[in-house]
């Protein structure tokens, strides 16, 4: 595919603050953007060029948005892929819909990475209430319970510490199938970040070290540590292998627990990643301009990190209401998302901070 030149359309699919930063890279190229989005609160649409408000199983107005653009891509992993099938004879879609439909499913993505020798918790699936113990006692207490769709930010999972967790595990977890994961001994959890063109070539930011809070990524951090950088090769690795095999165009994020007996992998996310925010100030170029670059066949840029020490900080809830006092601080670059509400838990924006 030739280049898609500037001035062309890039059509995203989701409206959060991911697209309202790949909306934002792309105006620097010189692209404009389309969101296709449902009802909500879509902060990308304050920064695109255009805008579709429309459920994703509306066929009518998914192939009008298609028509409209040049090349779509998604910022959000849970977009139905059924409906994404009407319109890859319309515009390339990139990355492939065979990501969505892996990362998707916890099962099948865990079985995916196996198959490519990747090593993974144990895990065991319970498809109905009445599995539930016997996936348990499969991999053994503790052990956390996670749906098999739908999940992210901690949501849709259950910790199981005891015998007296595993009545109405099923109703805590949603009420839908699920996998029970072993829990893992690990020292650090971070994050592989990789850009991969449409030629094939693949590009690797640095890797941070990750700190969640109730589930939701609270910091990412560099330098990694030693533990980390010890184990970063071997898990690029996996991850380039992965993105190779699912025939990947654009940023795609790999996470990882750093163990004592290597890199064990956690999940994939098909899109650019909270982890990879410090990217905008802390590299040479952010994961949103390259995922722009990507799938319009441009050449990649460099990943290089170009601060001695960066650190991204989530902001939850009322966080950002500090905005004057981060702004102060001279090593920070805020960013707020134009959220229209500030839940507590809620991502409002990110802060990173440089030190050179």
């Amino acid at each position: 595919m030739a280049a898609l030149p500037p001035g062309s359309t890039i059509g995203i699919l989701g409206g959060g603050q991911l697209g309202r930063m790949l909306a934002t890279a792309a105006a620097q190229l010189g692209y404009r953007c389309h969101i296709y989005a449902p009802p909500g609160d879509n902060v990308a649409c304050d920064v695109a060029a255009a805008y579709t408000i429309s459920e994703y199983d509306d066929l009518v107005a998914l192939e009008a948005f298609a028509k409209a653009c040049d090349v779509v891509t998604f910022e959000f992993e849970n977009v139905p892929v059924s409906p994404l099938e009407s319109i890859t004879d319309i515009v390339p879609v990139y990355p492939p819909l065979k990501a969505l439909e892996v990362a998707q499913d916890r099962a099948a993505e865990k079985q995916f990475v196996r198959a490519l020798g990747g090593k993974t918790a144990e895990f065991a699936v319970a498809s109905d209430e009445g599995a539930v113990a016997a996936a348990i006692a499969d991999v053994g207490i503790p052990c956390i319970l996670k749906t098999i769709r739908m999940g992210y930010d901690g949501k849709g999972q259950s910790r199981i510490m005891g015998d007296g967790d595993i009545k109405g595990a099923w109703e805590r977890t949603g009420g839908q199938p699920l996998i029970a994961e072993a829990m893992v001994s690990f020292e650090a959890e971070f994050s592989v970040i990789l850009v991969r063109g449409q030629d094939g070539e693949i590009r690797f930011w640095d890797s941070s070290r990750n700190r969640h809070v109730d589930g939701i990524l609270a910091t990412s951090t560099l330098p990694a540590g030693a533990l980390v950088e010890g184990q970063e090769q071997a898990a690029r690795d996996m991850a380039a292998a992965v993105a190779s095999a699912l025939n990947y165009v654009g940023v795609f994020t790999a996470e990882f627990f750093a163990s004592a007996t290597g890199p064990l992998f956690n999940e994939i996310a098909p899109r650019v990643h909270n982890s990879g925010h410090w990217t905008i100030e802390g590299a040479v170029t952010s994961q949103f301009e390259n995922h722009i670059r990507a799938i319009c066949g441009l050449p990649l840029g460099a990943t290089e990190t170009i601060a001695a020490r960066v650190e991204m900080e989530n902001l939850l809830g009322a966080d950002g209401d500090n905005f004057e006092q981060i702004l102060a601080d001279p090593a920070a670059h805020l960013h707020l998302y134009g959220k229209a509400e500030a839940r507590p838990g809620r991502k409002i924006g990110h802060v990173t901070r440089l030190y050179r």
